[in-house]
């Protein structure tokens, strides 16, 4: 009845966004008190939000158009053109960031020789910047990854001498890593976060899938890691359309590097919605819309768009949980493009078309999601729903986090299994929970929470007797 006052008050114009507040307000109406903090910022954290700033950001950008080409074939040599003098630069601005650290915040090359293939007509030395933002907690395994790619190429994927600018792609995303780098450096998180940016994208995702490899053989306990790639424009090349609050998180369905028997796990389940990277897209949602005004997030259930890949893929492939955020209309006469002007339209991925308050919007909904996440708990082991009786009830449980300081709680997470949200949250304290709902008919998911009521990501159960 509330709903359909509220319809009938605000007209089927606003239809859409009032379906929003009405699910909202449902869901505070029948939370217990004790679940209510959900919806509760922590100033800290909004405090870093608000430091993202745009004006930094631009600068950023431009002085990395300013080196002329930072292909990945580019001169490595010259102090002022080329990615050896881009990769120089990023690695002194984050060194000046981790100045303001305490000594948690330390800088590097990862270094590596990529040998001739695809793309790369000889063995070449390259380098990603990693700052690496260490965590407090020592027994907090826990690593987050932010990335862009500063890497840039025009029409010719060859091409090393051009004027290639790639002020959108992606010196955008690289901007935005160094952003949260500055911002985020003077604070502490139980778990370690590493800003990246990497080179070698446009040849093949080559620096992120050296990250990537190097993690699994390292054993780097990888929670999540966020793809920035392309997130500065708001105008789609076929309309003149503003958008500049929408963003696209695309996140793969059936995990990536899934073995056949967990694919069929999943299949028995319906769970191929419900993969550790759509988990971390619905956490952005929530989380990102909480913290940063005017965001609309826009789950895109793909691992990427068609004919393209980023570097977050080499991640998936690693059978880590990771996604890319893009901007929601994607202006392809500035992507890979020579400058140029014909006919009246104007080629290139120059500085003058990028929406620097949209970089910022898009900066600030990643920091909320890293934050977060590092300053929670670890999210709870071996979640199960219990299948051994037949019953329209649900019962539920799970094992304490191996790693990190141990939750205050736990939300039980229930949509409907045509949602694509989580619809109602149930807040415990012990280990295991009984529901006076069906398994057969809803999805859950479990997640740790700390006492300042910073959420980990959802883990969805598999099936227990």
């Amino acid at each position: 009845m509330v709903g359909d006052a509220i319809m009938r008050l605000y007209g089927k114009k606003h239809h859409h966004h009032m379906k929003h507040i009405f699910l909202f307000l449902l869901l505070i109406l029948t939370l217990p008190a004790s679940a209510q903090t959900i919806v509760k910022q922590d100033t800290g954290i909004k405090q870093m939000v608000d430091e993202v700033s745009a004006k930094n950001i631009e600068a950023t950008i431009r002085k990395l158009v300013s080196f002329k080409s930072r292909h990945t074939l580019s001169d490595t040599t010259s102090k002022t053109t080329g990615s050896g003098a881009a990769r120089n630069w990023i690695k002194a601005e984050m060194e000046k960031y981790a100045t303001e650290s305490n000594g948690k915040m330390t800088v590097q090359f990862d270094t590596f020789t990529q040998p001739k293939g695809t793309r790369i007509d000889k063995p070449i030395k390259l380098k990603n910047v990693l700052a690496i933002l260490k965590g407090t907690d020592p027994n907090d395994t826990r690593v987050y990854l932010v990335s862009g790619h500063y890497d840039s190429r025009i029409n010719d994927v060859m091409d090393a001498n051009g004027v290639e600018p790639g002020a959108n792609d992606d010196a955008s995303g690289t901007a935005l890593s160094m952003e949260l780098a500055r911002v985020m450096a003077k604070r502490s998180f139980p778990a370690t976060i590493i800003f990246m940016t990497v080179v070698g994208e446009e040849q093949g995702l080559y620096g992120s899938a050296n990250v990537a490899k190097r993690a699994k053989a390292e054993n780097w306990n990888v929670d999540a890691m966020l793809n920035n790639d392309i997130v500065g424009n708001t105008y789609g090349i076929e309309t003149d359309l503003k958008d500049n609050r929408s963003v696209r998180v695309f996140s793969d369905g059936v995990p990536t590097a899934a073995t056949d028997k967990q694919v069929a796990a999943l299949k028995s389940l319906g769970g191929e919605n419900d993969s550790p990277s759509r988990q971390l897209a619905r956490y952005t949602k929530e989380i990102g819309e909480r913290y940063v005004d005017q965001l609309d997030v826009k789950l895109i259930y793909r691992r990427d768009r068609y004919l393209r890949g980023g570097d977050h893929l080499p991640f998936l492939e690693q059978g880590f949980t990771a996604v890319r955020f893009t901007e929601m209309n994607e202006n392809f006469n500035r992507q890979h493009q020579n400058i140029c002007a014909e006919n009246g339209v104007e080629y290139g991925d120059l500085p003058d078309f990028v929406d620097f308050n949209y970089v910022q919007k898009v900066a600030r909904m990643n920091l909320a999601v890293l934050a977060n996440l590092a300053s929670a708990p670890a999210g709870p082991q071996n979640v199960g729903v219990i299948t051994s009786d037949l019953t329209n009830k649900t019962k539920l449980k799970w094992e304490v986090p191996s790693t990190g300081k141990k939750p205050a709680g736990y939300y039980v997470l229930m949509r409907e299994t045509i949602s694509p949200y989580w619809e109602k949250k149930f807040y415990v304290t012990d280990t295991i929970a009984t529901l006076n709902y069906s398994k057969d008919n809803y999805f859950f998911a479990v997640q740790s929470v700390d006492a300042e009521g910073h959420e980990s990501l959802p883990v969805f159960p598999k099936p227990v007797r």
